[in-house]
């Protein structure tokens, strides 16, 4: 149940894990004049112990004008993380949107929260459009350059998104440095074309065995696959083999897996 309430500012307490990292300290003082001249116009959000769900930005700025209460939508009903993150990446991309790399990063805790979790599946939980949901996944997975390229605001998504495409991290620093160094979007995707179509053609296997630690092995057979699709099938694997280890043995996840199979 919700409730509103008046509390002094010194009750809320700030979530580490909120998806927004930065704020802009102009945009803050902005809002920090608005609410001396105008009040308080919104209420922020927060959990019975004062953690906040929403409303960071109006914190900060009730400090800045020297605003000793806030009113707040208080709320005791019980939420997952996942239901919390949802709350705040939501809000915040409504409001005012996050920096590219905080709706990247922020998208990617989510799904780590629901694992097995679809793109499409997440576009509808954060209400978003599924391409955008698939364009910002695919950023969280390029070379560190670029991603702190984004981070630091020297390129923008879509840029990110281009340079993406290639999955060389040799290709992608070349990229990068032809952003970098002035090059279009149209650009950066021509080049990264024309880097996919000089690989040659992609290997793929119907049986693949890895050795691993300890004297185990695993064989995968059936379909072909590439070094790219086999990374995907062990990634799903594994995700669920953690989610059946929180309730079933091995010998359990073993018809489970056969059992999903068939029905796939």
């Amino acid at each position: 149940m919700a409730s509103l309430q008046t509390k002094p500012r010194s009750w809320f307490k700030r979530d580490p894990n909120q998806p927004r990292k930065s704020f802009d300290e102009e945009a803050l003082r902005r809002l920090a004049e608005s609410m001396k001249a105008q009040g308080q116009l919104q209420p922020v959000g927060a959990r019975p112990d004062g953690m906040l769900l929403w409303g960071d930005r109006r914190l900060l700025a009730a400090a800045l004008a020297g605003l000793q209460e806030l009113q707040v939508i208080i709320t005791d009903r019980q939420m997952s993380e996942s239901e919390i993150r949802v709350i705040q990446f939501t809000e915040n991309m409504l409001r005012e949107d996050l920096k590219p790399i905080e709706q990247v990063d922020g998208l990617e805790e989510l799904a780590r929260l629901n694992p097995g979790i679809t793109n499409k599946a997440l576009a509808e939980l954060v209400h978003l459009d599924p391409s955008m949901v698939t364009r910002l996944r695919a950023i969280s997975k390029v070379a560190p350059p670029v991603r702190e390229a984004l981070a630091a605001g020297k390129i923008g998504l879509s840029t990110a998104y281009a340079i993406s495409k290639c999955e060389s991290p040799a290709d992608q620093e070349r990229m990068l440095a032809q952003a970098l160094s002035g090059a279009s979007r149209d650009a950066i995707e021509q080049a990264g074309r024309q880097s996919r179509n000089s690989k040659p053609a992609t290997v793929k296997l119907s049986r693949v065995k890895i050795a691993m630690p300890q004297g185990a092995s695993v064989v995968i057979s059936g379909k072909e696959l590439s070094m790219s699709e086999l990374v995907e099938l062990l990634s799903e694997t594994l995700k669920e083999a953690r989610k059946a280890a929180e309730q079933f043995d091995v010998k359990t996840f073993q018809s489970m897996m056969r059992d999903k199979a068939r029905k796939g």
